[in-house]
């Protein structure tokens, strides 16, 4: 009598299936590590120079902004207006860089979802 349906090999399937599920949980919690890491982490951005510095969290939140007196203006609070938005994007944008790179180093090996390249 045939075998309908079914994998070839008998039950190597559920095998190879239980193997990807431990992968998957490992690389979960691999991720799940890298992400508490990075939002301990610290990044700093500056603009016009060095006047105007701000820091982020990994968690995208601003936790220091640092002013030198001559760029503080009262007739030009719009180019400190600008200068603080500058520095606060760079180091959000550092925040995001360093995710995608985390991210890349967990999943490099994978090559699309998994390996399936759907």
């Amino acid at each position: 009598m045939a075998k309908r349906g079914g994998f070839p090999g008998g039950m190597g399937m559920p095998g190879n299936m239980n193997n990807l599920m431990k992968q998957a949980q490992k690389m979960q919690k691999q991720m799940e590590e890298n992400q508490k890491a990075l939002e301990e982490q610290e990044f700093t951005a500056a603009a016009g120079g060095g006047a105007v510095e701000v820091t982020v969290t990994g968690k995208r939140e601003v936790t220091k902004v640092k002013l030198s007196e001559e760029v503080v203006d009262p007739d030009d609070i719009e180019m400190l207006e600008d200068l603080i938005v500058a520095a606060t994007n760079e180091a959000l944008r550092k925040a995001e860089d360093a995710a995608s790179s985390a991210m890349a180093k967990l999943t490099g090996g994978l090559g699309g979802l998994g390996g399936f390249g759907f």
